[in-house]
């Protein structure tokens, strides 16, 4: 419960009933709408009549999630519980509604339904807009899908603080025991933040998005955990562009999607850019989406530990134009991502890599806007795209078990770990001070470079870039094209049954549900 009762209560803080009396009277005084800040109504969403006889106060009984929506009141930290059924709807909170809490009362039994409805502009299932601090747990969404695969929406769920604004236009986003899945080839996301800060997925599960089961993008400093989630069958497991500082993976499983966890820089999508993990480090902007490290001894805040990683060579997968060119065959890939650590992983079975690191000239090939781009792109008050030679800098690979990667034998370059560096520089930022240190390799030791923890280990205070010249750079642009190539998607199938919340009523205000 987030009421000032609740904030105390949990203190042990023992207020005597006059003086309670005494601040009670004080705040109607100074305006009536103060009496009633604080109260937390409870709206239930139930397909069939409400009980007989009167309610308890502050109870209202719809039969649609979007009405009990919009009659809850922002920041009152009202809640909303949905008896099992199956929604055929599509949910939209906004800033009216900050603070409300969404949860079903059975996860497997509570379905939201887009029906694989290709309606113009896409679908979603529950979608924040510019609200802060919303719940939304122990509940199923499916088939909210694009009008094509390169259409916009078809989430899921979706938390948005300003989808393309630059902008964190929002922050809490609280999401357990979610269920998302599409049995389509035009899902887009299943489980999705953007342009927000500061939240966090619990025991989360996303199959057969052609884009990424999910995504946290848009947050220079995120301060974002996920922690028991699976994600399989999808184009990609994790994605996130332009997201680092705080942010953490940990305890999840990614198998079989086309590759694993893949945060990005990315230019010009969800800006500002670059993807930096590095602790407290300053706001990036478009005019400087750069940084030098200048050692391998630096604070990582954004990390991917204690997660198996297995199986990511799934060519059935759903795709679309962006997903369908990223390398496959891929456990962990740092495409022009900076400061990130991944540690004490399982990473297992991965046709092309285990881990995949690499510069990314983005657009690419490489291109510089001319003097008429520069004036139309005036004309539409927007910027000229320009490539951002996003460098990979800062990273570090340390303590994983890596097994059975690289084995799909088609180039030299499949090994457990792979990094590609020095060959798109740009002024004095290069592709240096990674370090790759502690890991076990069983059934291959291959890497490349060679040895990689030695000259490249974080035993040194500096690592050069990788080096490998154009034949690495040639390998990535392979991989891409074997994923066009060899593609045969098939739509995904309903998972199973996943694990429901123990007691859907914790938290919450007495009410017929919870009594």
């Amino acid at each position: 419960m987030h009421s000032e009762r609740s904030f105390l209560a949990r203190r042990g803080v023992r207020i005597s009933l006059a003086a309670l009396a005494s601040l009670a009277a004080m705040l109607v005084f100074a305006t009536g709408a103060l009496a009633h800040k604080g109260v937390e109504h409870v709206f239930i969403v139930s397909q069939s009549a409400p009980p007989e006889g009167p309610l308890p106060p502050n109870v209202a009984y719809f039969t649609t999630i979007q009405a009990a929506v919009n009659a809850t009141a922002a920041n009152e930290y009202d809640w909303i519980l949905v008896e099992p059924g199956v929604y055929d709807e599509e949910v939209k909170v906004t800033a009216a509604h900050a603070g409300i809490h969404i949860r079903g009362m059975n996860r497997n039994g509570v379905i939201l339904d887009g029906q694989g409805k290709a309606a113009p502009g896409g679908s979603n299932g529950i979608l924040v807009e510019k609200a802060n601090e919303v719940w939304i747990e122990n509940m199923t969404a499916r088939n909210y899908d694009r009008e094509t695969p390169d259409g916009g929406n078809g989430n899921a769920f979706w938390w948005s603080g300003g989808d393309g604004s630059g902008k964190e236009g929002a922050h809490g986003w609280w999401g357990k025991y979610l269920t998302a899945y599409d049995t389509t080839l035009n899902g887009g996301y299943g489980i999705f933040a953007q342009n927000e800060k500061e939240g966090s997925w619990e025991h989360i599960y996303a199959s057969g998005y052609n884009d990424s089961g999910i995504y946290i993008g848009a947050c220079w400093e995120c301060k974002a955990k996920v922690n028991d989630a699976t994600i399989e069958d999808n184009a990609v497991g994790y994605s996130g562009s332009n997201s680092g500082g705080r942010l953490v993976i940990e305890n999840s499983i990614f198998r079989n999607n086309s590759a694993g966890i893949v945060p990005n820089g990315e230019n010009p999508g969800d800006g500002p850019p670059p993807s930096n993990g590095m602790c407290d480090a300053k706001k990036p902007s478009r005019k400087k989406p750069y940084h030098l490290f200048t050692s391998t001894n630096i604070a990582r805040c954004e990390i991917f530990r204690k997660n198996l990683i297995t199986e990511n060579n799934n060519l059935e997968a759903p795709a679309n134009g962006s997903t369908e060119v990223a390398p496959w065959g891929v456990g962990v890939e740092l495409p022009g991502v900076m400061a990130t650590e991944t540690t004490e992983n399982t990473i297992t079975n991965n046709a092309s890599n285990g881990v995949l690191g690499f510069e990314y000239p983005n657009p690419y090939p490489p291109r510089e806007c001319d003097a008429q781009e520069v004036k139309e792109a005036e004309e539409k008050h927007e910027g000229c795209t320009k490539t951002i030679y996003f460098q990979l800098s800062g990273n570090k690979v340390a303590n994983n078990t890596f097994e059975n990667n690289g084995t799909n034998g088609s180039s030299e370059y499949n090994s457990q770990i792979t990094l590609q560096g020095g060959i798109f520089p740009y002024r004095k930022f290069t592709s240096d001070n990674n370090c790759v240190s502690g890991n076990t390799f069983l059934g291959t030791t291959t890497t490349w470079p060679n040895k990689i923890e030695e000259r490249w280990g974080c035993q040194n205070n500096t690592t050069p870039p990788p080096g490998n010249g154009p034949g690495a750079l040639e390998y990535i642009e392979q991989l891409s094209e074997e994923s066009v190539v060899f593609r045969h998607a098939k739509a995904g199938v309903e998972p199973p049954p996943q694990e429901t919340m123990p007691n859907p009523c914790e938290n919450v205000p007495t009410n017929p549900l919870c009594p």
